[in-house]
């Protein structure tokens, strides 16, 4: 529940959830810190903010959260591809969507028929 409220915006929770995850931050610190990093990370997603990652990335190895750290590092090998996802509105959603559906089925399928087979149930999919 602690991770709903962490992940939804304040104004969308009630008067009575934001009291306990106020309640639940204020005994983990970790949490708070956490939760201070979560909600400006969604911003940047939901509102398209890709110039802010630098500041973020800057914020988030302050913090004593090596889960988070994990993370910059990793966004930190790819920063400009990470930076134009979260700035242009073009996105490879529709082919990773079909990539995982071809994937799927030759999973579906292994071992149980030949290319023949496999090609038709692709193509008719």
């Amino acid at each position: 529940m602690v991770t709903k409220w962490i992940l939804s915006r304040p104004e969308s929770l009630s008067e009575t959830e934001q009291l306990r995850l106020k309640a639940v931050l204020a005994n983990c610190p970790e949490l708070e810190a956490l939760t201070g990093h979560v909600r400006p990370f969604a911003q940047m997603l939901t509102e398209r903010q890709g110039e802010r990652l630098p500041a973020w990335l800057d914020a988030v190895r302050k913090d004593d959260l090596p889960s988070l750290h994990t993370l910059a590092a990793g966004i930190d090998r790819d920063r400009e591809a990470v930076i134009a996802g979260l700035t242009l509105p073009w996105n490879s959603g529709v082919v990773e969507g079909h990539v995982n559906r071809i994937k799927m089925l030759k999973r579906q399928m292994f071992g149980r028929a030949g290319f023949a087979l496999l090609r038709k149930r692709v193509l008719l999919a």
